[in-house]
């Protein structure tokens, strides 16, 4: 027993002293602003005093508090920082545990000649391949995104579509593709805060980077977390139109630790909205006036629609990340309601009614719409060599259940018939993506970019159709069908980008081969497709001096059928009335130059041409011979585009901006007869748009802003239909409160009503003219909260790939 004490006590003796310099202490304390709110997830440093090296660091809990552990005794710097606070500073002696006094940081201002900066004005700068819109810490940054790129420049948002040159772009975030309809990605970006929004990059000409498919490319640029933390905010709207309300909320969540930021983004968006045609339709027989149909419709449609969006970034070390993002946009069954109601008389060549029938049309539809993806970045060892593989999926599932139901009366409102039937439609998508990306450096002036991609799409379309009789439902075979599509598409690129002593160069070149396969099961029709394209770009720019510049690109791009144009299904809205895809549907393909000239920076001068083989639309037909009107998705022969575009954003006075956007050009297409497909027809026209929006702040921190937007257009050409001239005059109120941490806006849209057309269809036998009613005119009040370190800078992205815009719905 001895002799293990004597051992015990020897070990001890060895080991004394090593614990004694071994021995650890810690820091700890709370954190506080100057109104005694505690400061959550502030960054907490100690450092070596003689090099500056970190030791070790933490961040603030919710509770403020904070604590430091397994410290060696020393001296150190002692820090504690939080983005929009002055940095605390001190020395510590450490030699024991210490337990701090409460730490107060004081609010950050940069005060120039006595002002205090609160904001800045946008600024837009002109890259070899993009225009740049930077909105970072600006007076729009207290908007949605949406706000922000209403005031893009050359971006147009009316009618729940974004135009740009006339045509509807794609829209990315963080050069990931978000792949919804125009009203998806309204709802979408409306829900989203712009306060984490660095940049807008207008693309009118998108390098081989980017797919071939489509046009314009719209890239929401977003700022990245710098220090670790925790922000969120929730936001909501109310809308009151004419005849409904329409409500919107949500709330996003942004929190990054050393390795790891996460962003997660909610919105439902509760409405009701309404839709009112008055249409006339002159029939024809051998060329001559045989009856004419006047029809009132009224459409009133429920929705619900909830939109999910996650980002999950995770840094392996300084040269690894891998990530994974979810899209997911739900429209439940038990909130997307739709009703359709119209009346039409029918008048002989004597102009006297001749019998009139009443429509009646109830739809119930479900919509889910999934995507993830998974990406991995790699860093190389050279500055700005990296790799990036991606994998996509996207789940699309659509169902629907209408109800026609259809009465014929004669002038004295005695029936004559009714009729009933039933429809049942469903789509399910699934779409499969691999690609990679590949970017070299070479010198400081050259970049050598690569990559591949192989997307693969699987469509299934159903349609069953049942007349009742006698009160029992019989399946119609005529009008019922199965429709498989199948599309696999290999893509590669290589582009390069140099710049010389006062040139600026970019050349690509994409390749892209297209298999397609579709088969409608009820006729027994398989059409088989394939076909390989270059797609080459071309960007050039000549800084003339420090705020002058010149610039030419073009580019070759592509736009395929979306899925539903090629659906051969007649998808009924009452006996006389339908809708009609091609299957055998061409794809557009446009060759699109621009050449621009900015002067004394703030004043952009553009010309464009462009050139459409095969656009596509939706045309209106009328059936002479049997009473019908079609809505067919077609292809025209070709197109021509050319204008010259203004734009500017500059500052007329201290507290007055201005942006102005004006376009004149001219369309011409070509299409064919309905009668006579050797009978090629045009419709053409010269026509003006402009867009004037004054930015204006008050009070002595700019806290108060207002804008007052006025938009015109002239009336223009869409295929063979002519569409009349609209305008409307908006004027929104924005303050914010709280440090910055709350806003509420106050807003009147189309004040004057006067945003509503009209369409006209005339050209040999066709002779169809349409008023069109909806809820322009609206009175808007919104708010925006924002808690935690709302100053933070985020992460946010949303990752998605260019085929799930063909998944779009028709309105």
């Amino acid at each position: 027993m001895n002799f293990i004490k004597r051992i015990v006590l020897i070990v001890s003796c060895l080991l004394l002293p090593t614990l004694i310099i071994a021995q650890n202490f810690s820091i700890s304390g709370s954190v506080k602003d100057e109104h005694d709110q505690l400061v959550s997830f502030a960054n907490v440093i100690v450092s070596d005093i003689s090099n500056s090296a970190i030791i070790h660091g933490t961040t603030t809990d919710e509770s403020g508090t904070f604590k430091l552990v397994e410290l060696k005794q020393s001296n150190y710097a002692f820090q504690v920082s939080y983005l929009g606070y002055i940095t605390y500073r001190d020395t510590l002696d450490l030699s024991k545990d210490l337990k701090l006094k409460t730490i107060i940081l004081k609010e950050k201002t940069e005060e120039l000649d006595g002002v205090t900066i609160i904001a800045k004005k946008p600024t837009v700068k002109r890259l070899v391949d993009r225009l740049v819109f930077n909105v970072e810490n600006s007076t729009l940054s207290e908007n949605n995104v949406l706000d922000v790129l209403k005031h893009t420049p050359g971006v147009l948002v009316r009618d729940q579509n974004i135009t740009v040159k006339n045509r509807t772009p794609s829209i990315y975030i963080n050069d990931r593709k978000v792949h919804l309809s125009s009203e998806e990605v309204q709802q979408l970006l409306e829900g989203t805060s712009a306060t984490n929004i660095k940049s807008i990059e207008v693309i009118t000409n998108p390098p081989t980077k980017y797919e071939a498919e489509g046009g314009v490319v719209l890239n929401i640029i977003t700022s990245k977390n710098v220090i670790s933390g925790y922000n969120g905010s929730v936001f909501g709207n109310y809308k009151q139109g004419k005849k409904f309300p329409k409500y919107s909320i949500g709330t996003s969540h942004f929190f990054k630790t050393k390795n790891l930021n996460a962003y997660v983004n909610y919105s439902i968006s509760p409405r009701k909205d309404y839709r009112q045609i008055d249409e006339s339709i002159n029939f024809f027989d051998n060329n001559q006036p045989a009856n004419s149909w006047e029809t009132d419709f009224e459409r009133e449609r429920k929705t619900g629609n909830q939109s999910i969006n996650t980002n999950l970034e995770y840094e392996l070390d300084q040269n690894n990340r891998i990530g994974f993002t979810t899209n997911i946009f739900l429209s439940p069954e038990k909130s997307t309601e739709q009703t359709a109601n119209s009346t039409t008389a029918v008048y002989n060549s004597a102009n006297q009614l001749d019998s009139t029938f009443v429509t009646s049309n109830s739809l119930i539809s479900k919509k889910n719409n999934l995507a993830f993806t998974l990406d991995y970045l790699h860093k190389f060892k050279r500055e700005g060599e990296k790799l990036l593989v991606s994998a996509h999926h996207t789940s699309f599932d659509f169902t629907s259940n209408q109800n026609v139901d259809t009465d014929y009366y004669w002038p004295d409102n005695s029936l004559i018939r009714n009729s009933m039937f039933q429809t049942l439609s469903s789509q399910e998508i699934k779409l499969y993506t691999g690609q990679i990306d590949y970017e070299l450096p070479i010198k400081e002036t050259k970049l050598l970019e690569a990559g591949a991609k192989f997307t693969d799409i699987d469509s299934k379309n159903i349609l069953e159709q049942y007349n009742f009789m006698n009160g029992q439902s019989v399946i119609d075979p005529l009008n019922s069908d199965n429709f498989l599509y199948d599309e696999t598409i290999y893509a590669s690129y290589l582009s390069y980008t140099s710049d010389f002593e006062n040139w600026n160069l970019k050349l690509g070149l994409r390749a892209e081969y297209t298999d397609i396969k579709s088969n409608s099961q009820s006729t027994n029709t398989l059409n088989e497709n394939d076909y390989f394209k270059l797609f080459p770009s071309f960007h050039i720019l000549k800084p003339l001096s420090e705020e002058n510049e010149l610039y030419f690109n073009y580019n070759k791009r592509i736009q395929r059928p979306r899925y539903r144009e090629l659906n051969p299904f007649k998808y009924y809205l009452n006996e006389n009335n339908y809708i009609v895809g091609d299957p055998e549907l061409k794809p557009q393909i446009d060759d699109v130059l621009t050449f621009g000239y900015t002067f004394r920076k703030d004043f952009t001068f553009e010309l464009y041409y462009r050139y459409e083989r095969n656009p596509i639309i939706e045309l209106t037909i009328q059936d002479n011979e049997n009473n019908e009107l079609q809505y067919a998705y077609t292809n025209l022969d070709h197109a021509i585009t050319y204008g010259l575009d203004f734009t500017t954003y500059t500052e007329l006075f201290p507290n007055w901006n201005l942006y102005a956007l004006a376009s004149v050009f001219y369309y011409d297409n070509k299409f064919y007869s309905q009668d006579n497909q050797n009978d090629l027809l045009n419709n053409d026209k010269w026509s003006f748009y402009t867009q004037i929006i004054n930015y204006f702040s008050f009070l002595k921190d700019n806290s108060l802003t207002a804008d007052l937007t006025f938009l015109f257009i002239s009336p223009v050409a869409e295929g063979p239909v002519d569409v009349s001239s609209r305008s409307s005059l908006d004027i929104n109120l924005r303050k914010t409160f709280c440090n910055k941490r709350a806003s509420l806006s106050l807003g009147f849209t189309d004040i004057f009503d006067t945003l509503n057309f009209n369409q006209t269809t005339r050209y040999q036998n066709q002779d169809i003219y349409s008023d069109w009613y909806t809820e322009n005119k609206m009175f808007t009040i919104g708010f925006n909260y924002k808690f935690g370190n709302f100053r933070l800078t985020n992460n946010k992205k949303e990752i998605d790939l260019k085929e799930r815009d063909r998944l779009k719905e028709r309105d």
